[in-house]
């Protein structure tokens, strides 16, 4: 499908490896320029040089999206390289588990600025310019705790649900200048970030790694984990003209795994 976003400038977060380098890489197939950010310098040259082979221009910026100082160093990157960003995906890695009330107040503040305050800053960072310019996307990677909150991961049921409620009101505001703002959730999907969540549901209930995986699979009706490369597809759609009508919503892609009717 012709999306036609080639030549757009896509900056895709925490993109050097799963869901966010799979994002990254339909973009490059698409033509666009992209900007690239992670905390592994390692990890992040890897998916530069795969993203480069599909003949696409790449910035890589090794940052650390919790931090102030990250932020800003991907501010002032992409806008050193290129002036503006038509297509903004925000997407960290997740905060650590732990019952509702396990955690101190400080873990709490590290997970906000970890998964609120990167968005906050990067869409007040962008969007004016998507305004301007009376074309942008903008696409955040959450879960399907928004949906369906999951034990032991109250810092990502509260904070991604902070994020989607954020999200929702800033799409509102923005539609008339051809903004559209929506969020993708992640089933179970194969991840690192999901191997680290089986290691540690392992350890709180016992269970081993295999059965964890197992009750996984068999909560999702299509039988089997996703793939990162079918969430990328979803959200390069989202980004596309094709989608210039959708707007302000939270979209799973879980395999059917959150039995809702909304």
């Amino acid at each position: 499908m012709e999306l036609g976003i080639a030549g757009k400038v896509a900056l895709v977060c925490g993109a050097s490896g799963g869901i966010g380098f799979a994002a990254a890489e339909e973009f490059a197939r698409e033509g666009c320029t992209l900007v690239i950010c992670s905390r592994s310098e390692r990890a992040l040259s890897n998916a530069k040089q795969k993203l480069e082979a599909h003949g696409a221009s790449v910035t890589a910026i090794v940052a650390d999206l919790s931090t102030e100082a990250g932020i800003a160093a991907v501010v002032a990157g992409t806008m050193a390289a290129h002036g503006r960003v038509d297509i903004l995906v925000a997407n960290t890695g997740g905060p650590p588990t732990g019952a509702a009330t396990a955690h101190s107040w400080e873990t709490w503040t590290r997970a906000s600025e970890l998964l609120l305050r990167s968005v906050v800053e990067l869409t007040r960072a962008f969007v004016p310019g998507m305004r301007e310019r009376k074309w942008g996307r903008v696409i955040a990677i959450t879960s399907l705790a928004v949906k369906r909150p999951q034990g032991a991961l109250v810092l990502s049921n509260s904070l991604r649900a902070a994020v989607t409620g954020y999200l929702r009101t800033l799409a509102d505001e923005v539609a008339p200048d051809g903004v559209t703002v929506n969020t993708v959730l992640p089933g179970f999907t194969a991840t690192e970030r999901l191997d680290a969540l089986a290691e540690a549901t392992s350890t709180r209930t016992g269970q081993s790694r295999e059965s964890v995986f197992a009750g996984w699979t068999a909560e999702t009706p299509v039988g089997r984990l996703g793939r990162p490369d079918e969430l990328g597809a979803v959200i390069a759609f989202l980004c596309s003209l094709r989608a210039g009508f959708m707007t302000g919503q939270a979209v799973l892609v879980d395999g059917g795994a959150v039995r809702a009717l909304l």
